[in-house]
């Protein structure tokens, strides 16, 4: 499966280390939603195990740090709308990419079942 949502999330480095926990909560609420909607369709029961590979189409070649970009906000949204049954480390190995694309920057999220 292949999902792409036409934005991508902001960085942590946005609310690490600052006094902004209830600007976060609705952020991740707000990515919660644009997952729901922009993922589908839907397996029929959340996979158990996955590798998915988050790709960020950044707008510029700009230097970013991936650690910044781990894609917390995409794993509990996809969680929660019953994608994935959890996302925890013995349930998905995770990949982050990083490309450009000036004229339609987005995040793509590709979910290979994984093995039993």
């Amino acid at each position: 499966m292949v999902y792409t949502i036409p934005e991508i999330p902001p960085s942590n480095n946005r609310y690490i280390g600052r006094d902004a926990r209830w600007r976060y909560q609705a952020e991740k609420r707000r990515w919660a939603d644009l997952i729901a909607l922009h993922c589908r369709p839907r397996p029929q029961k959340p996979i158990y195990r996955a590798v998915v590979t988050i790709r960020y189409y950044f707008p510029d070649a700009r230097r970013r740090d991936p650690d910044n970009y781990s894609g917390k906000m995409i794993l509990d949204g996809l969680v929660r709308c019953g994608v994935l049954e959890d996302d925890s480390f013995f349930c998905v190995s995770l990949r982050l990419e990083a490309r450009k694309d000036k004229d339609n920057p987005r995040t793509e999220i590709e979910i290979m079942e994984g093995k039993k």
